[in-house]
């Protein structure tokens, strides 16, 4: 199992539009500058009433598949 950690600082409002199903993927860059790209519902697991702010980290499956998202620090 992979892990990927990154920075993930988005508004209620564009979180909104994620969460919805109108955006369905978030593009980010991991700490070590790789762009990472995972499946927009899974916000549903960070968000708050101001959005998603923090270091997460990613944890994909050996073939890439996303399986989860756990905050790390709050920005």
């Amino acid at each position: 199992m992979q892990t990927i950690d990154v920075v993930i600082n988005l508004s209620y409002e564009a979180c909104l539009a994620h969460y919805e199903g109108r955006i369905a993927q978030v593009y980010t860059y991991s700490l070590d500058g790789r762009r990472v790209v995972f499946p927009a519902e899974a916000l549903r697991r960070v968000m708050t009433h101001d959005g998603v702010y923090g270091y997460y980290r990613l944890k994909f499956s050996e073939t890439g598949r996303f399986i989860s998202i756990h905050s790390l620090a709050i920005c």
